[in-house]
């Protein structure tokens, strides 16, 4: 599967980071000598997709700027919320007329994952089906949710079926925020500025909604006490 589109959320305000975020959104952040946001753009390079949409609200002149000099190499279009951060679900509805394929991706911009031999967006291609998917989400064992202080998301079933944690005491998977939708998934959405977690709830009742687990490493980058470790372990990695 070629051609597809990537959303990469980039508007969020980084609360949990800040200082770091004082004076610069979190994708802009650096660990291990370059910027958040270019572990997540070199992942779409490796993967052959060169069409994007980044969405913005805070600081957003930075990351309009970074993608200028930065992604020239690939097809940026940029989402503008700054009159209203949408979350997550709303902004993926903005972004929608911008996202040509179907499916697309769907990328949070602040976390650095590893590959085994086949990166993570091509496997999630490759395990697409439109039959039976509206959302393919990627989730990672526990143990290798680098710096990641829950619990846990998700059960999962023998067809690979995602069952939330609620109220056990831990679930085996996380999820690392990256999924593969349909233009379905957005089907009907609510106005305005609402959580992604409304339309994963309506794939899950439906059975629409479907997980993968990774195969590489997942860093977490979560809090300034996070990027000391994650920098190591790449280190380590080389």
């Amino acid at each position: 599967m070629s051609g597809l589109h990537a959303m990469l959320m980039t508007a969020g305000l980084g609360t949990r980071m800040r200082p770091l975020t004082n004076d610069k959104p979190k994708p802009l952040v650096f660990v291990g000598g370059k910027p958040l946001l270019a572990y997540t753009l070199d992942k779409l390079r490796e993967a052959g997709i060169s069409d994007c949409v980044a969405n913005v609200h805070y600081l957003p002149e930075q990351i309009e700027a970074y993608m200028a000099s930065d992604a020239r190499d690939l097809n940026v279009t940029i989402s503008d919320e700054r009159a209203l951060l949408l979350e997550t679900g709303g902004g993926l509805v903005k972004a929608q007329k911008h996202l040509k394929s179907d499916p697309f991706y769907c990328i949070n911009s602040d976390s650095i994952w590893t590959d085994g031999a086949v990166d993570a967006l091509t496997r999630l291609a490759k395990a697409w089906n439109a039959d039976t998917m509206d959302c393919l989400m990627l989730v990672v064992p526990r143990e290798r949710a680098h710096q990641h202080p829950g619990k846990g998301d998700f059960f999962l079933d023998d067809a690979m079926l995602p069952v939330r944690r609620g109220s056990a005491d831990h679930a085996p998977y996380v999820y690392i925020g990256i999924l593969l939708l349909s233009h379905a998934f957005l089907d009907n959405p609510p106005e305005g500025a609402f959580s992604t977690n409304i339309l994963w709830d309506r794939a899950l009742a439906d059975g629409r909604m479907f997980a993968l687990i990774h195969d590489g490493d997942w860093y977490d980058i979560g809090s300034p006490q996070a990027i000391a470790p994650t920098e190591e372990a790449l280190l380590v990695r080389g």
